[in-house]
């Protein structure tokens, strides 16, 4: 296996809890930086079940020396995830974000080279504060070489497949397309069986199809049948699979929306590219956003 090294994990949630309790069975030290302690992180994967106690720190100031940064928190908590890294001057810092802006949101925090953004596909759901349940497969993609070669390494001895490729910017947007459509299920307040309705369904294609175009304008290779696939994934899925946004929404807590819907119409408008559907989704997803934090109405 390969040599063990020190791991901060910032945001141990559905997917930063399935990562971290994997490194601690591949014997890496890792330490989860958290807001609320647990005793234990308990993940529940389709090989097995892990059990881990890694070391859990509140403060900054109790962090200590790592190799690798890996933040996991969600993509508006930018500001309280750099509270981590400061002082970590050696680590290399690993974003695993949804979304595409990975490295916009993290450059004023750190240096270019020791920055690496990941795509992350693991379908996982946290039943509460250290327990979670892994769905399927857990997937990264990550840019090819140097960095991305050492973090791929921290994986070797886990279920966890880290692949580098050599077209990152696709990779990326080949996940946005999946994430475009999950809005569908956080609108509706259903699950992935939500794509077993034909309208539903026609409804993530138009998402997915604005995805489409607005990636090519950025350089990302996207066949056309993306759609129907992504559509053909959600009806594949487990019928009760909850994404993240649409647990956030359950929850009622604030969502990712313009990380994973936004960034289509804010992008599409910077390449004058038309996206309606995706306009009128990130409305309501900011509506429901505003009403589950208590902010009022201000129109006339």
């Amino acid at each position: 296996m390969p040599d063990p090294k020190r791991i901060l994990l910032v945001g141990p949630g559905a997917v930063g809890g399935t990562v971290a309790a994997w490194l601690v069975h591949a014997g890496h030290e890792v330490t989860l930086a958290v807001r609320t302690p647990f005793e234990r992180l308990r993940v529940e994967t389709p090989e097995r079940l892990l059990d881990a106690t890694p070391s859990i720190i509140c403060d900054p100031s109790e962090a200590g020396a790592a190799d690798w940064i890996l933040v996991a928190t969600k993509t508006y908590d930018v500001d309280a995830a750099a509270a981590w890294l400061a002082g970590m001057d050696s680590a290399k810092v690993a974003i695993l974000q949804n979304g595409i802006e990975h490295a916009a949101r993290f450059l004023p925090f750190v240096p270019v080279e020791r920055l690496l953004p990941v795509m992350v596909d693991i379908p996982a759901e946290r039943d509460a504060p250290g327990r979670i349940r892994q769905r399927g497969k857990g997937i990264m993609q990550v840019p090819a070489g140097g960095n991305g070669a050492e973090f791929a390494n921290l994986f070797a001895a886990t279920a966890i497949e880290v692949t580098q490729v050599e077209d990152f910017t696709t990779a990326l947007w080949r996940k946005l397309c999946i994430n475009v459509a999950g809005a569908v299920s956080a609108l509706t307040d259903e699950p992935s069986s939500v794509a077993r309705r034909e309208r539903a369904a026609e409804l993530m294609r138009n998402l997915i199809r604005e995805c489409i175009a607005v990636g090519r304008a950025e350089g990302a290779q996207l066949d056309d049948e993306i759609a129907e696939t992504v559509v053909r994934h959600y009806r594949s899925s487990q019928p009760d699979s909850i994404n993240s946004i649409h647990a956030d929404r359950r929850a009622g807590r604030r969502t990712e929306w313009d990380a994973r819907n936004g960034v289509v119409s804010r992008l599409g408008r910077r390449h004058g590219i038309a996206t309606p559907v995706s306009d009128t989704v990130c409305a309501l997803l900011a509506a429901i956003d505003e009403r589950s934090q208590g902010i009022a109405p201000t129109g006339d």
